[in-house]
């Protein structure tokens, strides 16, 4: 193999050194980034090795946007802007409190989630017959908003929310994504639930298509950021309006309500350390208090911790308190998604 040329390091630009004010007025166009030398091209480089393991021959091409999705009958995922550039990451977290897809390991998991729609598209695999009957009509209309079953087994869990339930596409997605996963051990993680036969059909579609070429080889990409005349402030005033009509919103209202943004003193335990030490005991007390299955605690157990870390928040006073809010709102959050929907946010 020949040796290849190594890449000369880039100067940082310019606009890194404006303030948050002074960079929103740019537009997206004029920031000149690319996918090269950055976070997203190792992490495109890990997906392409995870695919070559399992015998795929198909590799989605990546641009940057807006935000993160792949479109219908395109075999490609567009990733969102900020994770090209860590001023861009600081100022997405300043202005939405996180920066999704911002450590490596989140990354990695929406990148396989979006890898598997790009695949259904590249090979049509909605269009069979084995992958109708498992995961339902791809023509199904797209909803607004999907009532979440925490308790049902007929769904793998990857992104959270129950994201799996929201449509047949997201079903099929989030199952590739857990199949694609090195060392998820699916078969006996799985192994009780009815969603092993979905994890079992995707297996049996991925020896269908393996060391064969994609029948839709197309390289469009849709809205990219070189292209996007809009300003990182238009950008910014549509996406916080979106974002407050979210269920999460209101996670993260009520985690950041009893949880501290900023460390109270040097000592602090981080929200999501202690979560994740007390997790089994609260679910067991939150389980056995409302009558619910363990199961669908442990999901939203999963959930707080999640936001927690990602809002990076610590505790306030003693871990005694802090553990008695805890199950306060674990108490309450569990209750709240037993009876409501939770918010579709395309991926």
């Amino acid at each position: 193999m020949p040796m290849s040329t190594p890449r000369t390091r880039r100067r940082p630009p310019a606009w890194a050194r404006l303030s948050d004010e002074q960079l929103l007025q740019l537009r997206f166009c004029d920031l000149g980034l690319s996918v090269r030398d950055s976070h997203i091209e190792r992490g495109a480089r890990r997906l392409y090795e995870e695919l070559r393991a399992r015998g795929i021959r198909f590799r989605p091409h990546i641009w940057l946007a807006e935000e993160w999705f792949s479109p219908d009958g395109v075999p490609g995922i567009a990733v969102p802007f900020y994770l090209a550039h860590p001023r861009l990451a600081r100022l997405e977290r300043s202005i939405m409190g996180q920066v999704e897809g911002g450590n490596s390991r989140w990354f990695m998991r929406i990148l396989r989630h979006e890898a598997g729609h790009a695949l259904d598209n590249a090979y049509r695999l909605r269009r069979r017959k084995r992958w109708r009957e498992a995961f339902g009509p791809a023509s199904r209309r797209y909803p607004d908003r999907y009532k979440a079953r925490p308790g049902s087994r007929r769904y793998v869990h990857h992104l959270g929310d129950w994201y799996a339930q929201a449509h047949p596409t997201e079903d099929f997605a989030e199952t590739f994504a857990v199949w694609l996963t090195p060392h998820s051990a699916w078969r006996k993680r799985y192994a009780e639930w009815p969603a092993v036969r979905k994890l079992q059909v995707v297996d049996d579609l991925m020896t269908e298509v393996r060391e064969r070429p994609a029948p839709v080889r197309i390289r469009t990409r849709i809205e990219p950021i070189d292209t996007n005349t809009r300003t990182l402030a238009q950008h910014y005033r549509r996406k916080t309006a979106r974002y407050h009509q979210y269920r999460r919103s209101m996670v993260d209202a009520m985690l950041q309500w009893l949880f501290s943004l900023e460390r109270p003193r040097k000592d602090a335990v981080r929200a999501a350390t202690l979560l994740r030490a007390h997790q089994r005991a609260l679910c067991v007390a939150v389980s056995r208090e409302l009558g619910l299955p363990r199961y669908s605690v442990q999901e939203i157990m999963r959930t707080m911790i999640d936001r927690s870390e990602a809002l990076q928040l610590y505790i306030r006073g003693s871990r005694r308190d802090a553990v008695h809010v805890s199950r306060w709102l674990l108490e309450r959050l569990v209750s709240l998604y037993s009876q409501g929907e939770t918010p579709h946010i395309p991926l």
